[in-house]
């Protein structure tokens, strides 16, 4: 974490120093016009609202029909790719002091000597070896929601939630550019009735509001899919028990009375069940069965035998029916129109797809969704790409949301069926265990992998990375800052400010003195006319607004000189021109890390990975590939006007 490039400023170094006249709207004060206007505070509105909270030029409003944060229920679950993404917002750690760790799950079957009773047949580890460098984590969805509201309050632009508000309509004016979405907003009075209306006008609408948005539905947008007819319970409880398993994560199948899946929460005595209950009828919903917390905990105990929960208090609970629904459109451009229209109205998380809570996926997709999304929203707003570049949400993330939706299908139907007699006589690991293990990479968030684009680069030079795959996410590594010998992960130092990463690993012999291919790199991108860095930085910019460049050496950092590192590796910034001396990172031999060996980097030649504002590989290049590395942003960017 960097700061005081500005000058000194005491206190909180989270808290960003006040963008003067540029407080975001919120509270009382509904503003006639803003740029976004982002509907819901769940898991996906406040990702992106805490992204866009960090751009002073972008005007920003987020209302809820709520009057206040959510204080507990519902998501738990962050998976080890969220994890990554909460730490480029400068969390992560809090999340990992808090929450539980999911280090292993245990899987529980009819006993073959007494079907009547459970017993332990296999236990796995949750998450794999060099998987990534976050664990697993269980804690309260709402807490997530504080930690990015506190992001937007500390942010330059003190951005806060309308709460109170919800949107119950919307018209796209196409023959404008000039804040065309007319939103209409109503007032919910603290009763849950409707109170006077309002309009603000946007440049761009983001429906983060559930499974039953209005924003969805007011531009055409339909759920499709299907239902399980499953009735589950989860209940979030204080309880004693004999069950040895207790804060482990444990997935138990009985032979007769259904499922239970049993979820450590944070704190050390909280954990969650999802109890399976009673079929539905095809015609039949949850609430016609008026289910209480009382028929979870019995169920619970009916499938746990012979071991008992005895429940002391019930902290939050639900009853919920499996359903698997996506909608055919992210945004507002009907099919056949993407090369004559720009969207301007998006929907992410619930609002377009939904799914069963059994892989913990729902928070952490749908935070995807929108990280995916805001960058390409900043970029937009502050003129540095055409507007065309919005239609690639909708092409990444409506694939990846088919993908979800189909796996969790298929794994909600193993952890619903009856085991099968093969899997009772001890010879075989279960079918729902096997596909557990199986699923590893995708509930840990890292199977998404975005097909070649204008911002994902067609695999031609891969094999300078193997480790590093094009589509996918940046897979960090352990490295030694050369300037002061910390060690660090060279993923952590990229946060969710709208940049893109420039890694550099040199090659074999390359010490980053003149001649190296490093140098030339360094030159090339500072000096010439036709590098991104000279094409696409602003005047008034520090050097690496917009491209901030890391460069990773073969050498103990005793063999390096940081003053002989390129001028472009050591930039003065800031209103004083102080240097950064945190570009420039070495293998970490102490410990035996080598980020070379590890991420598949070609010793011999080095080379260049392009990473996203997102975190994900945009373009592998051999260090010297200049024309390439120019055509790749010359293809995305809007060059700006130098003086």
């Amino acid at each position: 974490m960097q700061y005081y490039v500005d000058g000194f400023r005491p206190g909180d170094p989270d808290v960003k120093a006040a963008a003067p006249g540029r407080e975001q709207p919120h509270g009382g004060a509904i503003p006639a016009a803003v740029d976004v206007l982002i509907a819901g505070c769940g898991p996906a509105g406040l990702c992106l609202a805490a992204q866009l909270a960090g751009f002073p030029e972008i005007t920003t409003m987020i209302v809820e029909p709520k009057h206040g944060p959510m204080e507990k229920g519902q998501a738990d679950g962050v998976n080890v790719r969220s994890m990554e993404m909460f730490q480029a917002f400068g969390f992560a750690d809090k999340v990992k002091r808090e929450a539980y760790w999911v280090n292993q799950t245990t899987f529980w079957k009819p006993d073959p000597t007494n079907t009547d009773h459970i017993t332990r047949v296999g236990i796995a580890q949750d998450v794999a070896d060099d998987q990534s460098e976050m664990p697993h984590t269980i804690v309260n969805q709402a807490r997530i929601h504080q930690l990015f509201l506190d992001v937007m309050k500390n942010s330059p632009t003190r951005l806060e939630p309308h709460y109170g508000l919800r949107v119950v309509d919307l018209a796209i004016d196409t023959g404008t550019a000039d804040h065309p979405v007319t939103v209409t907003l109503e007032r919910v009075q603290a009763d849950g009735s409707p109170g006077d209306t309002m309009t603000v006008r946007a440049n761009y609408v983001v429906g983060c509001d559930g499974a039953r948005s209005t924003v969805r539905k007011a531009i055409g947008g339909k759920l499709h899919g299907d239902a399980a007819h499953q009735a589950w319970g989860v209940m979030d409880i204080l309880a004693n028990s004999d069950f040895p398993d207790l804060r482990r994560k444990c997935l138990i199948q009985s032979a007769k009375e259904g499922n239970v899946l049993i979820i450590p929460r944070e704190g050390g005595y909280l954990f969650r069940m999802y109890v399976e209950l009673d079929k539905l009828n095809p015609d039949e919903r949850v609430a016609n069965r008026n289910l209480t917390s009382e028929h979870i905990i019995d169920a619970a105990n009916r499938i746990m035998r012979p071991y008992t929960i005895d429940v002391k208090e019930v902290v939050w609970w639900s009853i919920y029916e499996i359903g698997h629904r996506l909608t055919d459109k992210f945004d507002d451009v009907p099919e056949g129109e993407t090369t004559t229209r720009n969207p301007r109205v998006f929907t992410a998380g619930d609002a377009c797809h939904t799914h069963s809570p059994k892989a913990g996926q729902g928070m952490n997709v749908s935070m995807g969704d929108t990280f995916n999304l805001g960058w390409k929203l900043a970029h937009v707003l502050a003129g540095r790409v055409d507007a065309s570049l919005l239609h690639s949400y909708s092409a990444e993330r409506l694939e990846e949301a088919r993908r979800l939706v189909e796996t969790d299908h298929k794994w909600a139907r193993i952890m619903s069926a009856p085991p099968g007699e093969s899997e009772l006589d001890g010879t075989d690991m279960p079918r729902f265990q096997k596909q557990f293990i199986e699923n590893l990479e995708f509930t840990g968030g890292l199977a998404v992998r975005y097909d070649p684009s204008k911002i994902i680069a067609k695999p031609t030079h891969q094999h300078l990375a193997t480790g590093q795959i094009l589509g996918k996410r940046f897979h960090s590594a352990p490295v030694l800052r050369l300037s002061d010998a910390k060690p660090l992960h060279l993923g952590h130092v990229a946060e969710a400010d709208g940049r893109w990463r420039l890694y550099a690993f040199a090659g074999q012999d390359d010490v980053g003195t003149k001649g190296g291919a490093i140098e030339r790199l360094c030159s090339w991108l500072e000096n010439d006319p036709t590098s991104p860095v000279q094409r696409f930085t602003r005047e008034n910019e520090d050097i690496d607004a917009l491209f901030d460049l890391r460069a990773v050496f073969q050498q103990d950092f005793k063999s390096l000189n940081y003053e002989d590192m390129p001028s472009l590796l050591r930039p003065a910034k800031g209103r004083y021109g102080l240097r950064d001396f945190e570009k420039v990172f070495c293998v970490h031999h102490k410990l035996g890390d080598d980020i070379y060996d590890m991420r598949g980097i070609d010793r011999a030649s080095g080379c260049l990975i392009i990473v996203r504002p997102d975190q994900y590989v945009a373009h592998v290049l051999p260090l010297d590939a200049f024309d390439a590395l120019s055509d790749f942003f010359n293809g995305i960017l809007t060059p700006q006007e130098h003086p």
